[in-house]
């Protein structure tokens, strides 16, 4: 298990957070955690609540969402640096949007949710660079999504 300090350099690292003064990053590693996961695993699951927000450090994470008379569909492949789990970030909803498969041992940063909003509504410099950056994450996902619904429809249609 890594300490505070080893967080904070991991934080550091993470080009998501380049933009952040150091206390913020000292905030940030106060509410984060390091976890591990083995192959086959599912960290959450698409329209429960989800309570935190994922960096992959090192690994594969396999984003799925169920599509009605298809199945469960792949949506998106998480690798290092890319963040998951972005639902549990929006104020109102909190639902997750697909289910998280773990396709290889897998380390990343959680930030428990509720924490990390009201840091966000603390520090709004934090804030600000978080929420930009997750407007960013669920409209590519979205785009992605859409992209491969389009596919889907397109093959059944002929």
């Amino acid at each position: 298990m890594l300490n505070q300090a080893e967080i904070t350099t991991t934080l550091k690292s993470i080009p998501w957070f380049l933009e952040l003064s150091t206390e913020s990053i000292h905030r940030l590693s106060a509410i984060a955690d390091i976890v591990s996961f083995e192959a086959d695993e599912v960290i959450f699951i698409e329209g429960e609540k989800n309570l935190s927000l994922y960096v992959v450090l090192e690994g594969k994470v396999c984003l799925e969402s169920y599509v009605p008379g298809y199945g469960p569909m792949p949506i998106f492949t998480a690798e290092s640096l890319e963040v998951i789990g972005w639902s549990s970030m929006t104020p109102v909803v909190r639902q997750n949007t697909g289910t998280a498969r773990i396709l290889e041992p897998t380390k990343m940063i959680a930030f428990r949710a509720d924490d990390l909003m009201e840091l966000c509504e603390r520090d709004c410099d934090l804030g600000f660079v978080i929420m930009r950056r997750l407007a960013n994450v669920v409209a590519s996902r979205l785009l992605t999504h859409r992209l491969q619904l389009f596919e889907l429809l397109s093959k059944q249609n002929k």
